[in-house]
């Protein structure tokens, strides 16, 4: 018998700061992350059954515009998280990094089933064994494929990042020298 309840929904709670009659005042890092956070834009990279499972969690019964992510984004240049789903063959490998590359920072990856995080079943010359061989995976999302929930599960993980993330973080020199090591500029 499978287990149908909806996550719970998630209430923003303000940043700590300081509170007087008529002001609140807390830091730009804060108010930028709570903001980031609750209004990712995601580039469905759909190719197998993930997808299906990702349409299921964005119909009504699961909502994921309960968290900010109603908007799928097709184009890169608007869209700050990437969540690749499905098989990856080495030939798409380019086609991935390009469409990761033209997107703006901040920018999140969201791997999302057994084939994009590790090449599932298909341990062959033609398929990619994770897609964090090319781009670098903020959120690993298991199952094969991930039930809606686990999807879910998987966004605000990605939340939680974008929430508590400094805004000079993707400017430092740690930073850069992950892109580098995927060849990204």
């Amino acid at each position: 018998m499978s287990d149908n309840r909806v996550p719970e929904i998630k209430t923003v709670a303000a940043p700590e700061g300081i509170e007087g009659a008529g002001f609140f005042a807390t830091s730009l890092d804060k108010v930028v992350g709570i903001a980031r956070a609750n209004s990712l834009w995601p580039l469905p990279f759909a190719t197998s059954c993930c997808g299906i499972e990702f349409m299921a969690t964005m119909g009504a019964h699961y909502d994921i515009s309960r968290f900010g992510s109603e908007r799928p984004s097709f184009s890169p240049r608007q869209a700050d998280l990437l969540m690749v789903m499905g098989t990856i063959a080495k030939k798409m490998a380019p086609i991935v990094k390009q469409v990761y590359e033209q997107m703006a920072e901040p920018r999140w990856v969201l791997a999302m089933g057994a084939c994009a995080s590790s090449g599932g079943i298909f341990d062959s010359y033609s398929v990619l064994q994770g897609i964090d061989r090319i781009i670098p995976v903020d959120v690993y999302v298991p199952g094969c494929p991930p039930r809606p929930e686990q999807v879910l599960e998987g966004l605000m993980r990605v939340q939680e990042l974008a929430k508590n993330e400094s805004i000079r973080r993707r400017n430092s020199p740690e930073y850069q020298a992950l892109l580098a090591s995927y060849n990204i500029k």
